[in-house]
């Protein structure tokens, strides 16, 4: 019994509509008996939070319906949400926790399953410290299970590896939030949508994302007035077809693209001057380094023709309003973080924020993801705090009765794919995962998968299904899920929704928050006075600690009750005495917390990831205004060659969700989306003899997939897959996406690069790659690696010597008096182009550090620039000294072997190296300032920018780096 059939029709009967608060009731069902009562909930299927109530019968779930009164969604359901639950009864739930024994997963107790636990999680810690102990959670928990987890793993163990999923999906929304206003929490609200004139989505395909939200556009541009839709997406969505102007960018182009936007609206004379002057800071410098991206440039980068780049910044500046959104097509594509801080910069330079119809929503992937970022069990610290702020860290120790010393934040936060780095080098001993499945999710999946089957490795995974990642485990604890627990999650305009328990979870399965209380427990975690550290055994007790917990932050609770969200629709934060029923416009003030006291981080070169000081952010002197970041186009880091032609990109179908582990448990939906596909072009199709159903193979340099071929709408030269399918429904072959996705991630976010990887195509008559072997755990560790390489030598604590050596000798041998200026020209070229060695070699010697790779290869590109930049002036200066190059390179070039070790060595050593062009351009600087010679003072002026952030980013790696590798045996 249904309302509609929301397979058929995904988005449902249009209800038109214009205005704020006007959005018409649909209350859409779907039930399978009547039920004997409703318990409140909303749906946890996508980001998108949409308010819903369950149907109990007889103790078991029997359907859904759309809350009315909830003004995330009136009432409407999309066809995940209407299906999905029937997970909650699958035959092949987990009902018991399983212990490896003699290589197999056997049935076990919850004693023997937490004992096992808490013995190695001591042990390991007793002998490698906490540092040997990570986590990788979810997006799929409720806020007061991830409070509890932020607080075991930060004051309980006090280990920095703890990150989720949500890497994977929203690190790059919250990242560029932080860039641009200080603070992570979302500018935007649905209710923009309602009153908005102009929407702007960017690698955002929201008709299969957020069908819901897709819903209320839909429904706005049925109205008589409808607001234009501008979408950029390098495929031909649906989202697209709909769009009044579709820029079709080849795939990593995302930053040309918008530079060039921001470029039309400068030059048109669009920028809110008045706005701009009184709210921000950094104009001067987004104009100077977008001034180059021209129409021309643009369609040359991103093959976006120049006159449909000019019709959208026409489209932009013609409106009143903007709605501006993105997903995965940016946070997942190359120079992430980069592409969505310049759509934060197109609303401010038209001064459209904090008000009705004017917005940004960076979205997210999950619907807890937003409490993963808040409540500390990512990377980050609770309330959105600043974990290089010592005043921020002493309050929250002062909150939980903790020693400072024990939280985290001697180093950058360790990030999703370094935590598995170090699972790979021995660093880390003890991997727990809850509710996710890195065997499917992650890139490279060979690679994952002998990391986790690395028998040092200990290994725990709480789900509530045998996932490919926990047919790996060690020990597998079975978790209740939606429906089965009680607890309350944000969505994305930061509306916060309660979940009530409806029913019991199957045999033995428990509630993520009772796992983490029992081990907290068996622990034995205290604080400063001895009592319990966790200091609540409910869901709501945990939810009253938090509130407390955000207390004058930006994220601010503390008006929020269960009480209050119950019965009626979910209220956004923050929520307050000043805002009692929310606050859906935070910014309306245009105040933005960018105060260095306030703020929660002080930023990043979007180039290079590297961190920005707190004397350098004080400087800047941001005092409540938003940050205008620029940043120049970077190609990816891998493209289309001859051995590789074809150019993959990767992403979501309107029917599944992550892995399918419910949607793939829903008849209905898995039936509408059985399987994989490629999706290629007509043009390329034709090209290769390739009808639609045909089955292809596609090969990487990491990995091969077989699936049919689905033509048309993408562009030639590039192809799509759907990253949902694994193998626990046992295909037969290999077809997970991400065997062939690169293990490379934002410098800024470091959110893996899965809309990027080249690959070969090869049309084949049936499959033959067959799904990976050795699910069941018994893998023998992880695939051998060089046993030694060159490395970056022992250089530069020699190098000065070598250098002024060389210098004495120059003067003593010198015939006649002459001017230095050359010498010293000469030394700092010579240091540059040993540089671009350097970086080649380091490059070279750790090529299973993934971010190693790609920021060496910049660096040596802006080396080889400053040596090149500096001929001119020795044609108008004069040659170096002889003879000095042969002493420099008696300082360089000695070996060494891959390894943590051995890369903070030479991460040390090239920051020395870097070191010396520094001195070297500070004295230039003097000397071209003396010669009045404004063309070298510039020359200089580039150079020491490179090399400031060439110097910022190492340093950021070493202290990243220092304590695993010190600290922790490996």
């Amino acid at each position: 019994m249904e309302t509609r059939d929301s397979v058929a029709q995904v988005w449902g009967e249009r209800t038109p509509f214009a205005g704020e608060g006007q959005w018409p009731v649909r209350v859409d069902q779907r039930i399978v008996d009547e039920p004997d009562h409703w318990v409140q909930s909303a749906c946890v299927l996508c980001s998108n939070g949409c308010g819903c109530d369950i149907g109990v019968k007889g103790g078991r779930i029997v359907g859904v319906r759309g809350r009315a009164q909830d003004e995330v969604n009136r009432g409407r359901l999309g066809p995940k949400g209407l299906h999905g639950w029937e997970a909650n009864h699958s035959a092949d739930r987990l009902t018991q926790p399983l212990v490896r024994r003699d290589g197999q997963l056997q049935p076990a107790s919850w004693d023997e399953a937490m004992d096992l636990i808490v013995r190695n999680a001591q042990e390991v810690r007793r002998q490698y410290s906490a540092g040997a102990i990570g986590f990788y959670t979810s997006g799929q928990l409720f806020l007061e299970e991830y409070y509890t987890l932020g607080i075991i793993g930060k004051a309980g163990l006090g280990t920095p590896h703890m990150d989720g999923n949500t890497r994977l999906c929203t690190a790059t929304a919250a990242a560029a939030l932080k860039e641009t206003f200080g603070s992570d929490g979302q500018p935007g609200s649905y209710r923009d949508i309602d009153a908005t004139d102009c929407i702007l989505m960017v690698g955002h395909n929201m008709s299969s994302t957020d069908t819901v939200l897709w819903m209320r556009v839909l429904d706005r541009r049925r109205h008589a007035n409808p607001p234009r839709l501008i979408v950029i997406d390098p495929r031909r969505t649906a989202t697209a077809q709909e769009a009044d102007l579709h820029l079709a960018p080849r795939i990593g182009t995302n930053v040309a693209v918008l530079n060039g936007l921001l470029r039309l609206l400068i030059e048109g004379q669009h920028v809110q001057r008045d706005f701009v002057a009184q709210h921000t800071i950094g104009f001067d410098h987004l104009k100077a380094v977008v001034s180059t991206y021209t129409p021309e440039r643009v369609q040359e980068i991103s093959g976006v023709p120049a006159a449909d780049l000019q019709r959208a910044a026409q489209m932009i500046a013609a409106s009143s309003m903007l709605l501006s959104t993105c997903l995965q097509g940016v946070y997942q594509s190359n120079q992430a973080t980069a592409a969505a801080v310049q759509v934060n910069n197109i609303n401010l330079l038209l001064g459209r924020i904090g008000r009705p119809g004017c917005g940004i929503l960076q979205m997210n992937g999950q619907p807890t993801a937003q409490n993963t970022r808040e409540a500390g069990a990512d990377g980050d610290l609770p309330a959105f705090r600043n974990w290089d702020n010592i005043e921020h860290i002493e309050a929250l120790a002062r909150l939980w009765n903790v020693d400072p010393a024990i939280i985290p934040h001697w180093t950058p936060p360790t990030h999703a794919l370094q935590i598995f780095r170090y699972c790979e080098t021995g660093s880390i001993r003890m991997l727990w995962a809850q509710a996710t499945n890195p065997a499917v999710t992650l890139p490279n999946l060979p690679r994952i998968r002998n990391i986790l089957r690395r028998p040092e490795l200990f290994v725990v995974v709480q789900d509530a299904f045998l996932t490919e990642t926990a047919q790996l485990a060690d020990v597998v604890l079975p978790a209740a899920i939606w429906g089965e627990k009680t607890g309350t999650f944000t969505n994305v305009d930061r509306t916060v929704h309660i979940s009530h328990k409806a029913v019991e979870p199957p045999g033995q399965a428990r509630p993520d928050f009772d796992i983490f209380v029992d081990f907290a427990q068996r622990m034995g975690f205290k604080d400063k006075d001895g009592a319990p550290l966790v200091k609540w055994n409910t869901p709501e007790q945990a939810f009253e600690a938090w509130k407390e917990c955000t207390r004058g932050r930006p994220c601010d609770y503390t008006g929020l009750s269960y009480a209050k969200l119950t019965g009626g629709s979910g209220i956004p934060w923050p929520c307050n005495d000043e805002h009692p029923e929310g606050d859906h416009y935070p910014y309306r003030s245009l105040v933005f917390p960018t105060d260095p006291d306030y703020c929660e981080t002080y930023g990043h070169d979007l180039i290079t990831g590297g961190l920005i000081s707190p004397q350098a952010y004080r400087a800047m002197n941001p005092a409540g205004r938003a940050i205008l970041k620029p940043a120049e186009y970077m190609a990816p880091f891998e493209e289309p060659d001859d051995a590789y032609p074809f150019f993959l990109t990767t992403g979501r179908l309107v029917y599944h969700f992550h892995t399918r582990t419910k949607t793939g448990r829903s008849r209905a939906l898995a039936e509408a989306a059985p399987d994989d596909f490629v999706q290629i072009s007509h043009e390329d199709a034709q090209r290769l003899g390739i009808a639609d159903g045909d089955w292809i193979r596609l090969t990487s340099r990491r990995g091969a997939v077989e699936a049919r071929a689905q033509l048309g709408d993408i562009g030639p030269g590039e192809l799509f897959v759907p990253f949902h399918f694994g193998y626990w429904d046992d295909p037969g072959r290999a077809r997970a996406a991400n065997e062939l996705t690169v293990y490379e991630w934002d410098p800024v976010s470091k959110q893996p690069h899965f809309k990027y990887a080249a690959v070969r195509l090869d049309k084949i008559d049936a499959p033959a790659t067959p799904q990976p072997q050795g699910m069941n755990g018994s893998g023998q560790g992880a695939a051998a690696r060089p046993a030694s390489a060159t490395g970056v030598v022992q250089v530069m604590s020699r190098l000065k010597d070598a250098a002024v050596e060389g210098f004495k000798e120059g003067l003593n041998k010198a015939k006649t008096p002459r001017a230095h200026v050359a010498d010293y020209i000469g030394l700092l070229q010579e240091s540059e182009r040993r540089l671009v060695r350097a970086f080649d070699q380091v490059r070279e010697t750790h090529p299973d550090e993934p971010d190693i790779a790609p920021i060496c290869r910049i660096f040596a590109s802006w080396s080889n620039t400053s040596a090149n930049a500096l001929d001119p002036f020795v044609q108008r200066y004069g040659e170096r000294r002889k003879g000095e190059p042969e002493r420099l390179d008696k300082a360089l070039l000695l070996q060494r072997s891959q390894g943590g070790f051995d890369m903070l060595r030479d991460l040390h050593d090239l920051w020395l190296l870097v070191s010396e062009s520094t001195i070297s351009l500070d004295v230039l600087e003097q000397a071209a300032r003396s010669l009045h010679d404004k063309e070298f003072q510039a020359a200089v002026e580039a150079m020491r920018d490179r090399n400031r952030r060439q110097r910022t980013w190492l340093r950021t790696r070493i202290r990243q780096g220092a304590p695993q590798v010190l600290v922790v045996p490996a």
